[in-house]
């Protein structure tokens, strides 16, 4: 079994609704991210992906989509604030935690068909959260 990782970090920032603590304000991160994929078999080349090839599909939309943004749950009610005053805003379902956020990654990396088993995001020094797909090999 093949492995390959690359990283990536952005900036964003994020608050929590129905959260008791200091996350519950409205705050910024530099994020850490890594993506992890596993395949048996390599490519022509003998490469699993080429890493310039993970910059330019995943590095890409994490820009377009996550850096410099704030991120926040559709249901905050600074979203339609936000939007008034031209801030660029990514909405989740769920609270934009760091466990939502690696799991929101990872499934772009799915859409883009490709084979990732993990995605670990670094959200402080010292605290970080991964979504993995489940699938032990």
């Amino acid at each position: 079994m093949f492995t390959v990782s690359r990283d990536f970090s952005f900036c964003y920032a994020h608050r929590l609704l129905d959260y008791d603590g200091k996350c519950s304000h409205l705050h910024g991160h530099n994020a850490k991210v890594k993506v992890t994929l596993r395949s048996s078999e390599l490519m022509d080349g003998g490469m699993l992906l080429d890493f310039n090839k993970m910059k330019r599909t995943i590095g890409v939309w994490i820009d377009e989509n996550l850096d410099h943004r704030v991120i926040l749950c559709k249901k905050d009610p600074l979203v339609e604030l936000l939007l008034q005053i031209n801030e660029p805003v990514y909405l989740l379902p769920d609270n934009p935690t760091a466990e939502n956020l690696a799991k929101l990654i990872f499934g772009h990396c799915e859409k883009l068909n490709l084979p990732v088993v993990s995605v670990q995001l670094q959200e402080t020094e010292n605290c970080r959260a991964e979504f993995t797909n489940g699938n032990p090999q």
